[in-house]
């Protein structure tokens, strides 16, 4: 059997189907690069959380801060803070839209769980985003 050395680049590139170009600004984000925006909005929240919590650790405190923080600059400026340092920022179904607040909560709630961002589709987006229709792309 002859196997064909261009079916790599036969297959559809990650975002096509949601009319996204392959590279480049607009182009979806790397799991590692959404990653490190995730854990940068988890330490600064935790940082926030045990600034008012001090000398005890904030607990779950954090876990609102984040939920505060990540929304509400989701809402706002379409990207947290951890998006923004890592070059990020989150695509909405119709371009040129602001997100509505309740994409942005839903999508924080999903992510505050975690397993939903770790559980992807063929393109990488997390089950998060799939449910509320975003997608976090490079600025």
């Amino acid at each position: 059997m002859v196997r064909n050395v261009d079916q790599a680049s036969q297959a559809p590139d990650r975002g096509a189907s949601l009319g996204l170009p392959a590279e480049g600004p607009g182009s979806l984000a790397s799991f590692t690069s959404r990653a490190g925006g995730y854990v940068i909005d988890a330490l600064l929240s935790g940082a926030i959380a045990w600034a008012f919590s001090a000398p005890e650790l904030p607990g779950n405190a954090s876990l609102l801060v984040f939920f505060v923080l990540t929304s509400g600059s989701l809402v706002v400026f379409g990207q947290s803070p951890g998006h923004r340092l890592m070059g990020l920022r989150l695509a909405h179904p119709t371009p040129g839209s602001r997100l509505a607040p309740w994409r942005a909560v839903v999508r924080t709630v999903l992510l505050v769980l975690l397993v939903p961002a770790l559980i992807t589709d063929a393109d990488g987006r997390g089950l998060h985003d799939r449910l509320t229709k975003t997608a976090v792309v490079r600025a």
